[in-house]
């Protein structure tokens, strides 16, 4: 049997009978992917300058209010209530508000991406316990590989992080691999319906926590006070990072496992460290330059199957034997 199309006709997200196992991943669904994870590492950008006019709460409902705003036009997908806020709790409103809460107490943007692109690996734990995808040995060894990767990239942060920021960041990535798996869960339903109305989760959440944290009057002084680039930071969060990406990302998690989708987000740091040089003069030396390469190393591992590749013929060309 061939690999399924890209998109499916009608699009259409939740779990895919018949692809449980599928994991060669065909060469345009590499392309959205990396897509997905540039659009992603350009959000952290995005992040450290919105939050110089927004608190994180007030970032977080801003962020969901825009993305949440074409649900006045399209039908809210057939899925129970319960469940689409639970995805939406997990998958939008914690991960971003711990997110934004860690980036604002002192984690590092570029470190930032480093450490929630670690959702692929609770992601892929909770695919094995939950769903019984089990990860191949193959992809095992490219996990661990890319993990020495992470572990080096890590290394390479001076004094600028703190307990707190590198806590509320660790918990963000594990509330966005809980949400991976309820996302995979769900039935087949129109992909783009779905993030828009996950998206209408996260602003009650958020504007709570900023009116209990920041005052009443605040999120009007916010607003009036934002700059063109808060605004526009604001905007690529909601349209860009949140209906884009994750539509895409909706998909691919459809037609692949777990253990194959979500290692494509190891390359966020790349483009989040390179934003972050040019936006914020950061710096990287070799250290950080050498787990970088073990990064995209453990990625082809997991990605292309190393005996197809011995015999010339390229991984994504063909169905899985």
């Amino acid at each position: 049997m061939g690999a399924p199309t890209w998109p499916p006709c009608p699009p259409t997200l939740g779990s895919a009978p018949g692809n449980p196992g599928r994991s060669s991943v065909k060469l345009p669904h590499v392309a959205l992917a990396v897509l997905v994870a540039g659009m992603w590492g350009l959000a952290f950008v995005a992040t450290r300058m919105a939050l110089d006019d927004f608190s994180p709460p007030q970032l977080a409902a801003a962020r969901f209010l825009v993305a949440c705003a074409p649900a006045l036009l399209l039908p809210r997908p057939r899925i129970p209530w319960a469940l689409l806020i639970a995805t939406g709790l997990t998958l939008f409103a914690a991960q971003f508000l711990l997110q934004f809460f860690g980036i604002a107490l002192g984690m590092p943007p570029g470190l930032a991406s480093v450490v929630m692109h670690t959702q692929a690996f609770y992601t892929i734990a909770f695919a094995a316990l939950v769903l019984r995808e089990w990860p191949t040995g193959r992809q095992l060894a490219g996990a661990v590989v890319a993990a020495g990767g992470v572990v080096a990239i890590g290394l390479t942060v001076g004094q600028d992080l703190t307990v707190i920021g590198l806590v509320l960041t660790s918990l963000s990535a594990m509330s966005w691999g809980v949400g991976n798996i309820l996302l995979k869960r769900l039935p087949p339903v129109p992909i783009l319906n779905l993030v828009v109305w996950l998206s209408l989760v996260p602003p009650l959440p958020a504007l709570a926590v900023a009116l209990a944290l920041d005052g009443p009057l605040a999120i009007g002084d916010a607003i009036a006070g934002a700059s063109w680039r808060g605004v526009a930071s604001v905007l690529y969060l909601g349209v860009i990072g949140n209906i884009v990406a994750y539509a895409i990302w909706g998909a691919l998690l459809r037609q692949y496992p777990a253990a194959t989708v979500t290692p494509f987000a190891l390359l966020v740091p790349f483009v989040a460290s390179y934003a972050s040089s040019i936006a914020f003069d950061e710096r990287f030396g070799a250290l950080r330059l050498g787990g970088m390469a073990l990064v995209l190393l453990g990625l082809a591992i997991i990605v292309v199957p190393l005996g197809r590749v011995a015999r010339g013929v390229p991984a994504a060309s063909r169905s899985p034997s």
